[in-house]
């Protein structure tokens, strides 16, 4: 059974107040075996907006793929792949910034056990945290929906530059549009109309799709399991720029919030697990500089 996509919540009236204070986060920290949660407001500062910030894509009208529209419609996986290969350079562009090599740091420290994230761009990776569990997947593979194997994103890049020898240059207007969350670029209908897209090199006939989990799918069971494992395992529960909005995240606080493991969430915005947490509102990347500097 497959989830109705969450992309939006209303907040009630009664969450408990954020605070700016980060004596919780640098004392969880300092004491060790913190298990960090990441969304997509981590890496914001790298240049890739998150959803539901005030700059994000849906507040600019994007409206993310799902699961079914992607494998019911051939015009949407052509209209994802079109945009998709204009995204995927401004992923490539993205370096870790400030928060990111911050949770390295701690990682390597031995502080964080381990980290979790909801982002697909590996920026996290790339910092040099040694061990990531990436909740949604990853941009940099693809799998065939039909026999299952994997690819590079950099091998299906080379093939859909051979089969549209012009579409980067007839697209060369778009280029500085925002890159989406989701690894893709607005573009109009008349700009992909003519997009080619490729099948499976294993099978010859497979749909292809990045390697990541789109809205309305469900994350892997055994890749739930993992995560739950590491949760189950930590002193403190740590999210970093999450509005938690999605089950698949939230899960993990609600599981902590029940286990009376500590939740501190560092995001500036409510979020659906303000009720079980203490949540400081600060700019993440300075937030974890200041706890790096005093850690």
């Amino acid at each position: 059974m497959r989830t109705r996509p969450t992309l939006t919540w209303e907040p009630p009236e009664d969450l408990p107040p954020a605070t700016t204070d980060l004596r919780p986060v640098i004392d969880a920290v300092r004491a060790g075996g913190v298990v960090v949660l990441s969304g997509a407001g981590l890496s914001t500062e790298s240049g890739i907006p998150d959803y539901r910030g005030e700059l994000g894509s849906l507040r600019r009208g994007h409206v993310p793929m799902t699961y079914q529209d992607f494998t019911g419609s051939g015009e949407a996986r052509q209209r994802y792949w079109a945009r998709s290969q204009l995204g995927w350079r401004a992923m490539l562009r993205a370096e870790p910034n400030v928060g990111h090599r911050a949770v390295a740091t701690l990682a390597q420290a031995g502080l964080v056990t381990s980290v979790i994230t909801q982002n697909v761009d590996g920026l996290q990776q790339a910092a040099g945290v040694p061990d990531v569990i990436e909740l949604h997947g990853s941009l940099s593979r693809v799998v065939c929906l039909h026999c299952g194997a994997l690819s590079t994103r950099a091998e299906l890049d080379r093939r859909l530059r051979e089969a549209n020898p012009d579409f980067e240059a007839a697209a060369t207007r778009y280029r500085s549009a925002l890159v989406n969350p989701d690894g893709d670029v607005d573009l109009p209908d008349e700009a992909v109309r003519a997009f080619v897209i490729v099948p499976c090199t294993v099978c010859g006939s497979g749909i292809l799709k990045p390697d990541v989990v789109f809205f309305g799918e469900n994350v892997p069971v055994d890749r739930v399991e993992m995560c739950s494992s590491r949760v189950a395992g930590a002193s403190t529960l740590l999210v970093l720029g999450s509005s938690l909005t999605v089950m698949s995240g939230l899960r993990f606080v609600r599981q902590a919030a029940q286990a009376g493991t500590p939740v501190l969430i560092v995001n500036q915005g409510v979020t659906r697990g303000d009720r079980w947490a203490v949540r400081v509102e600060l700019p993440l990347g300075e937030a974890l500089r200041d706890v790096l500097a005093q850690v």
